[in-house]
């Protein structure tokens, strides 16, 4: 039944995908723009993939997506597609009245060679952008890099774009939070106020794709980063890019536009990656640690004490972007956890050499891979050698949990089929509670599952 097909029996693959972990460099890009306060995204492609990005956000943060499309067809596929996006943008700025339009291409538009600095500047200098309004745009073709390099392109975007630089020097940080959910963003900013510091965070997608019920529709929701606070970004005294897949060329682009010195972080999951962020913070503003977080920290630390004896040995095989499998992995080194096999779909070199390095004293003969044929079919395999307590991924591992009875954490991009991820944190000290509980809750439901009527326990 659903993937027990997939043969035992692992044959070297140079030139097959199957069940890939990641997904198009148009979503990343959508989801990126979407951080920007009165940003309407534009697919530069045909309506059927401008309906694919929008639908995957949508599903996964149960959130209405708004985009425009250049609606290509037959013509535009084969002459250009400069007019329509000409039309585009005229009608979006009569229509919608967005404050800023922020233009991804498509493999479509990609293929075809159509030039968007080019079609941007006709479109400013014919008028068609209204004074105050602005449009920016960044390259995603859907058949090379993933989600994550789609991201990165429009945040490089959003800082060619809109960051000024005044020459006056902002006693601020800017903080690029790379791809992790709303609550997240809301979670690191939450650390950065207690901390008295003054930031400037883009994207920023707090208050956008976790949107209130409240009978009006909003266009334009209320969050996002503004187009203003993002402008200072090139006076600020340091920026900390997050994720080194997702932020490191935006926080490289504004050191080499701005000289604003940058220092890439990974995403605060677990206990000492949110270390590293929290000090990182405190060094950049040049002030002291709070007491408040030695103990927001401590009480991570009691339940990971308090609970050990479910956590030791325990195998786990873990997918999703490199940036979050990352500190992932350091936080489940940190639980004594064994990581026993990672894929990303995302490619790049340093991914691997990073996960053995971690991985060395602990867990020496972990299983990784990332970019071409690292994808959901391996996985699956490598489970069968070598069956794990435990699977942590975005909601396509539920088949394999399935089949194979593994207990199952949804964690990543997409979570098709649960709720809460929009809501409650991942990051920081709380987040690592909260991803822990989540752990524990799926292995000790299994433990009382499959017990025994005379090991059945009240208390665990």
């Amino acid at each position: 039944m659903l993937l027990r097909h997939t043969p035992k029996e692992v044959a070297d693959r140079k030139a097959l995908t199957i069940n890939p972990a990641k997904t198009c460099q148009p979503i990343g890009a959508m989801y990126a723009a979407l951080g920007v306060h009165g940003c309407l995204p534009h697919s530069h492609g045909s309506q059927g993939c401008c309906s694919y990005h929008r639908s995957a956000l949508t599903r996964h943060y149960k959130d209405p997506i708004m985009a425009g499309t250049s609606s290509f067809t037959e013509g535009s596929s084969v002459f250009g597609g400069q007019s329509n996006l000409l039309a585009a943008l005229t009608n979006m700025f009569t229509i919608y009245n967005p404050d800023l339009v922020a233009i991804h291409s498509t493999c479509l538009s990609e293929t075809i060679g159509d030039d968007l600095a080019q079609i941007v500047k006709k479109a400013t200098d014919d008028g068609k952008v209204p004074e105050g309004k602005k449009v920016i745009y960044c390259n995603t073709p859907s058949y090379v890099g993933s989600h994550i390099t789609g991201f990165s392109n429009m945040c490089c975007g959003i800082v060619k774009g809109l960051v000024e630089h005044t020459g006056v020097a902002k006693d601020q940080v800017n903080i690029l939070p790379g791809w992790v959910e709303p609550s997240d963003m809301k979670e690191m900013k939450r650390i950065a106020k207690d901390m008295g510091i003054k930031f400037v965070m883009f994207p920023d997608t707090d208050g956008v794709v976790d949107t209130p019920q409240t009978g009006k529709f909003e266009m334009y929701p209320a969050g996002g980063a503004k187009i203003e606070d993002i402008a200072t970004a090139g006076d600020s005294i340091k920026t900390l890019a997050c994720g080194s897949w997702a932020s490191e060329d935006a926080a490289k682009l504004l050191d080499g536009n701005f000289k604003v010195p940058y220092e890439v972080l990974d995403i605060p999951v677990g206990l000492s990656a949110t270390d590293r962020y929290v000090q990182a913070l405190a060094s950049a503003a040049k002030i002291s640690i709070p007491a408040s977080f030695i103990t927001e920290r401590g009480r991570l630390v009691d339940v990971i004490s308090d609970m050990s004896q479910y956590l030791y040995g325990k195998k786990v095989a873990i997918f999703g972007d490199p940036d979050q499998l990352i500190p992932l992995t350091e936080f489940l080194l940190d639980l004594d956890m064994i990581p026993t096999h990672i894929v990303s779909g995302t490619p790049g070199k340093r991914f691997e050499k990073k996960i053995k390095e971690l991985c060395a004293e602990k867990a020496p003969n972990v299983n990784v891979k990332n970019g071409e044929r690292a994808d959901m079919f391996l996985m699956h395999q490598w489970i069968k050698n070598e069956p794990v307590d435990l699977l942590i991924g975005n909601t396509y591992g539920k088949y394999i949990a399935r089949d194979e009875d593994i207990p199952f954490v949804r964690y990543g991009f997409p979570i098709v089929d649960r709720i809460g991820h929009s809501y409650f944190p991942t990051v920081g000290y709380n987040g690592g509670i909260r991803l822990l509980e989540k752990m524990l809750g799926a292995i000790m439901d299994k433990i009382d599952r499959d017990a025994p009527e005379t090991k059945f326990e009240l208390v665990m």
